[in-house]
Order: structure tokens, then C-alpha cells, then sequence
């Protein structure tokens, strides 16, 4: 058996509190490594933290300005070397289908840092990545370490519920995030991408709290339990619009932006229910994507929803965003929506998807200076490569 395969193996048999130990003890043996630590990224992507018993950790390492933080903001390896002791620390993204989870650091003797050693051990943090995942099902540890804080139950009920913090295929790329990260309450993003369609869904409750978390729950599970029954946009805008109407009889409502692409054409079909919405970054120009507002979900008995058609082209940056971003006002009282966002995707033209968010809400706090966030924000970016032939 090859060491690569000893090391697999070795993870995939590991109880899934345990997958670390289990890998610094096959790394030891098969690749000679002196210490291997697990760092991953916190909610609010900003720090890199341990893999450890509570409390929680407090030996973070920034994202920014770090060796480490500059492996996961690249998604490349970083080495860094201590002649005297003759030692090489290889810090590695752990990424799974472009889901950025944290970074792998494993310090080895140079004369044990080969190209090809480097090139196994990347290829096994794919491996731990999805093993992680894995044991998120049976296990806090992971889910644990990438608390800086302890999470509202508000924010709990939303976390749970994200397919993740980014994504990739050959035709997209895409990156989200939430703020404030340990407090959200009503906003929400969902993806799933078949074969032949990227589906994307962008919630926002009403309210604060609890009641915001439970009411974007019911309507995000409406959509999704529409979507996997086979039923189109529209059938899935009309299933929740009807669940949370049942529920609530129109005292509360739920905005939402439903979007499904076509992998193969790039043709974009929409339903817009409320306040999420879109930019469109082409050829250096930013413009606001306008589409047909309709009622959001629960208002009233049995809305019609109807879908509307536009196409983006290989090269398009889509920004979408909750009104807890585009309205949020300057000292001097201009809204981030009517210039400083447009200026916020320039900027950040050069940064991946999965960099943009976190960017763009930098952006955010620097426009709406010294007051706290009064409403929680969503932002989550689109890259549209297009289907090569």
C-alpha cells in the first residue's frame, strides 16, 4: 500500500471526533511530519482558529498578513522554512468543490518536502476536507472550532441551514457571506446545481431575532422541498408563498430572489418577491439588474408569481445583495446602493468570488461609518465562466 493510500485510508476509519489525531499520526509515519494542525475559518471568514477542546481558542491567526491567511485566501500553498533546524512548514488549503473550510499546517524535515510529498499532501487535504463534512453530520469539533464567539440561537437556526460559504463548477464560481456573522437573523442564501441548472435562492424575514430565523426556516425549507419534488421556479415561489401565508395568515411576509441558470447557454430565469437584489459587473461597467417586482412571499391567498428571462455572457460578475446592504446610508446620508457599491465591484474586480463578499461589507462599514448595523447583510457574488464546447 502506497502512503498516500495508508494516510486515506487511515482518515476514513478515524471516529469522526478524531480525524486530526488520525492524521498526525499516519502523517508522522508516512510522511516523516513533526507537527500537523487543523486551522479553520471562523463565520466571519477573518480569522483562522485551531482545532481544539472547549473553551473556545483563543491562538487564532488572522487571515490577513499571515502565512497561513495567505493560503486560504489563495487557495495555494504556502512553505515557509527555518534553516537552523533544518524544517519546512507547508501550509495547505482545505477546500472542498471550491468550499473553503480552513487551512492544514504540517511542518516536515527538508530533505522530507519533495515536490511530490507536497503534491500527496494537497491532495489528501481534498480528502480531509470531505471527511470533515462528513463528520459535521455526527460531530460539533469542527462546527465548534470556527466560533470566535458563541452564536445567537438566531444566527444558529440561519448557519445550519447555508449549503456553504462558496462553490465552484467548470461554467461559476460563487462566494457568500452573512453579517454580522454571530448575530444574523433573517437573512439567507441557498444553492444546488443539477446537471443541467445552477438554482440560487436569497431569503430575507421579516423581523428580528428568533422569529425572523424561524419564519426565512419555513420558507427556505418550502423552496427546497419544491425544488427536490421537480417543480420550477415559479412552483417553487407558489409552495412557500402558500406555506408561509398558512402559517401567518399575511401578518409577516418573506422577500426572496429566486435565480436558475442554464449551464449549458447561460439563459437566467428570475423570480423576484421582495428585496434581494442584483448588479451586474460587465466589461468594467456595474449596472443594476432591473427585473418585474412581485408581492413577497405570505402577503396574500394564492399570488400568481411569474419568471423573467435575461442571459449573462462568459465573463459577467453578478452581485447580489439584501436591502441590509444597498440601504444603508453615509454620515451624510447617501445610500451604499446609488454609487459606493458600484465602486465596492471595481474594486474588487481582481478578487475571486469566494474574497468578494468579505470585501464588499469591508466596504459597507467604511460607508456607514461609526453607527452599529441596525439589519443583518447579505452579499454573495456570481462569476459566469459559460460551458466550453
Amino acid at each position: 500500500m502506497d502512503r498516500f493510500t495508508a494516510v486515506e485510508r487511515a482518515l476514513r476509519d478515524a471516529a469522526p471526533h478524531a480525524l486530526l489525531d488520525a492524521l498526525r499520526a499516519s502523517l508522522a509515519r508516512h510522511f516523516g511530519a513533526i507537527t500537523v494542525d487543523l486551522l479553520m475559518a471562523d463565520y466571519g471568514t477573518t480569522i483562522l482558529q485551531p482545532v481544539g477542546p472547549l473553551p473556545y481558542p483563543t491562538e487564532s491567526v488572522p487571515v490577513h498578513s499571515t502565512e497561513p491567511g495567505r493560503a486560504f485566501g489563495s487557495q495555494q500553498p504556502r512553505l515557509s522554512s527555518d534553516e537552523r533546524s533544518g524544517v519546512v512548514t507547508a501550509h495547505l488549503p482545505v477546500t472542498v468543490r471550491g468550499d473553503r473550510l480552513g487551512v492544514l499546517s504540517v511542518t516536515l524535515p527538508c530533505e522530507e518536502a519533495s515536490p511530490e510529498a507536497l503534491g500527496e499532501l494537497r491532495q489528501l487535504c481534498e480528502v480531509l476536507g470531505r471527511e470533515i463534512l462528513v463528520a459535521d453530520h455526527n460531530t460539533d469539533v469542527y462546527l465548534r472550532a470556527r466560533r470566535a464567539e458563541r452564536l445567537t440561537l438566531a444566527a444558529e437556526m440561519q448557519w445550519q441551514l447555508l449549503p456553504g460559504r462558496s462553490c465552484s463548477g467548470p461554467e461559476y464560481e460563487l462566494g457568500a457571506q452573512l453579517e454580522p456573522a454571530y448575530a444574523v437573523f433573517g437573512d439567507n442564501f441557498d444553492w444546488s446545481v443539477s446537471a443541467d441548472h445552477l438554482t440560487v435562492t436569497l431569503t430575507n424575514g421579516m423581523g428580528e431575532g428568533v422569529d425572523a430565523a424561524l419564519l426565512t426556516n419555513l420558507a427556505l425549507s418550502a423552496m427546497r422541498n419544491a425544488r427536490r419534488a421537480g417543480l420550477d421556479l415559479v412552483g417553487q415561489a407558489v409552495l412557500a408563498d402558500q406555506a408561509v401565508y398558512g402559517q401567518h395568515r399575511g401578518a409577516v411576509h418573506v422577500s426572496v430572489l429566486l435565480l436558475r441558470i442554464h449551464l449549458a447557454t447561460g439563459r437566467l430565469e428570475a423570480v423576484d418577491a421582495g428585496s434581494p437584489r442584483i448588479w451586474r459587473l460587465r466589461g468594467g461597467v456595474v449596472e443594476p439588474v432591473e427585473l418585474e417586482a412581485q408581492l413577497p412571499l405570505g402577503m396574500f391567498e394564492d399570488t400568481p408569481y411569474a419568471v423573467q428571462h435575461f442571459r449573462i455572457e462568459a465573463g459577467d460578475r453578478l452581485l447580489f445583495a439584501s436591502d441590509g446592504v444597498y440601504e444603508v446610508a453615509s454620515p451624510s446620508g447617501e445610500r451604499f446602493g446609488e454609487r459606493a457599491l458600484a465602486r465596492a465591484m471595481t474594486s474588487t474586480r481582481l478578487l475571486p468570488p469566494s474574497q468578494v463578499p468579505r470585501a464588499v461589507l469591508a466596504e459597507l462599514a467604511r460607508h456607514r461609518g461609526e453607527p452599529p448595523a441596525d439589519d443583518d447583510a447579505m452579499v454573495v457574488c456570481l462569476d459566469w465562466h459559460g460551458r466550453r464546447s
